[in-house]
């Protein structure tokens, strides 16, 4: 097989499962690895494992990575559509004397004929005690069985392979067990399905997690039986909780989509993804896309296991929210806007209203967290049904003067012939002199009455972005929501 000029990569997900954090970040590394060398990503579906799979969980994954921003270049490739190369393969290899046909059961041996796993350390997969079974010599213990059909590992020697993070490895063949290639069934392995795909998809390079280290001697092998020099390895570390455990839901890992209906910014959370495992040689944390496939390699991909951290991610959410030009921002936060109901047609146009959103967004940003607090503590700015958080309302609505304060307050900005932040200070300081009261009284009763709580941007910013009729009209309604308590 001629090496193709670019490389060619794939990220091969199983839909027994949403895709999770860990599969993102493998797709993640494919994908930048292929952008920075101006190679090919390829997107497979191993959907064989009839028993465990979940159709419907295919469209959650192609979601969580288009959310993700991982465009595909080819596929999805289906395997279940490609049943007869595996079993053309599974027959040139019972032809070479590379494979044999097993009539014993698969428990006999213990080897599986599922998914094969393994663990992040090569010598996990060593000094175990293997039983050969007499099928591999001709000899079946039970002819009337289904056969499945076993790679015959060679008797002696060892297998070796370079990997481009863990770097040489050596694994005696006699620690290798014939391992299943086809299911008595005759559905393929996930060793078969994807050497055979691996081939017939001139990859390059197999980019994937460290937990699948312990297949790579058996897949090492399969390459040369079926005459075919293997790709090149890169394991990438594993993602681990905070107790350095395997990462896992009770360590609050959710699917990639359950972090995006939370309200995370799909490139802050990339940004977050490629940190974790990968460094790109320096102090660098808040790297652009552009940047990070720029910036890319796979001499930078870490052997150490790496920590989920997600005061870390939202970090990294906060400074996107508040780095991104508000242009960038905004598509997002309509989105928001529109899942609440909030979104109003006219902000959609080239016009003042357009312009009045983006300098609303902007004002509110330095204050958010998550996508999700634009129409949450934010929802007065978009609309003028909300209500008033008790919290605030206990602690800055008490002092028995407040009504008449709004009241008068709502007067004098009603009459004020310019509307800005200065006109809104002044008005509001002098109310307060002449009645001798601390401003800082009128300043948070006024914020709970305009916005509904005790926190929000400036005072008098919050004034001019909602503007002259909308607060006094607020502030008025506040004056009645006092009295009928």
């Amino acid at each position: 097989m001629a090496a193709p000029c670019k490389p060619r990569v794939r990220f091969a997900p199983s839909p027994t499962g949403y895709l999770h954090v860990g599969g993102a970040r493998t797709a993640l590394f494919n994908w930048l690895f292929a952008r920075n060398q101006g190679g090919t990503f390829i997107l497979r579906i191993e959907d064989t494992d009839v028993e465990r799979n979940r159709p419907e969980l295919v469209e959650g994954i192609l979601d969580g990575l288009r959310w993700l921003g991982l465009d595909w270049d080819e596929g999805p490739v289906f395997q279940s559509e490609r049943l007869h190369l595996y079993r053309e393969a599974a027959e040139k290899l019972l032809a070479s004397g590379a494979a044999y046909r097993c009539y014993c059961l698969p428990e006999k041996l213990g080897a599986a004929e599922g998914p094969e796993g393994g663990e992040p350390e090569m010598a996990a997969t060593a000094r175990r005690a293997l039983v050969r079974c007499s099928c591999r010599d001709g000899r079946p213990s039970d002819p009337h069985q289904p056969p499945a059909v076993r790679f015959r590992v060679p008797a002696e020697d060892a297998t070796q392979f370079e990997d481009l993070v863990f770097g040489a490895a050596r694994i005696s063949n006699d620690e290798i067990e014939d391992f299943v290639l086809l299911r008595s069934n005759g559905l393929p392995t996930y060793q078969l399905g994807a050497v055979v795909d691996d081939i017939a998809m001139r990859i390059t390079h197999v980019i994937r997690g460290a937990d699948h280290l312990s297949n790579t001697p058996k897949q090492v092998l399969l390459y040369r039986a079926l005459g075919v020099a293997p790709p090149e390895f890169a394991h990438v570390p594993l993602i681990l909780g905070p107790d350095r455990t395997r990462l896992s839901k009770r360590h609050g890992a959710t699917s990639v989509t359950a972090y995006a209906l939370e309200g995370f910014l799909p490139e802050a959370f990339r940004n977050f993804l490629a940190l974790m495992g990968w460094s790109p040689g320096d102090d660098s944390e808040f790297l652009r896309t552009a940047e990070l496939v720029r910036r890319f390699s796979l001499t930078g991909v870490s052997r150490t296991n790496a920590v989920f951290d997600r005061a870390k991610l939202e970090w990294f959410n906060t400074q996107y929210l508040q780095k991104l030009p508000v242009e960038e921002l905004l598509p997002h936060v309509e989105k928001e806007l529109q899942k609440a109901g909030l979104w109003r047609p006219e902000w959609a146009g080239p016009g003042a209203e357009r312009t009045w959103l983006l300098a609303t967004v902007d004002l509110l940003r330095p204050r958010t967290r998550l996508l999700g607090d634009f129409t949450t503590w934010a929802r007065a700015f978009f609309a003028d049904e909300f209500d008033y958080d008790p919290q605030a309302v206990e602690k800055f609505w008490q002092d028995e003067r407040i009504p008449a304060l709004l009241g008068k307050l709502a007067e004098q900005l009603a009459a004020l012939p310019e509307w800005s932040h200065d006109a809104c200070d002044r008005a509001l300081r002098s109310l307060a002199a002449a009645e001798g009261v601390k401003a800082a009284l009128l300043i948070n009763a006024a914020r709970v009455a305009i916005v509904g709580r005790a926190v929000a941007p400036p005072l008098f910013d919050t004034m001019v972005t909602i503007g002259q009729q909308r607060v006094v009209s607020r502030l008025r309604r506040a004056v009645t929501a006092l009295a009928a308590r």
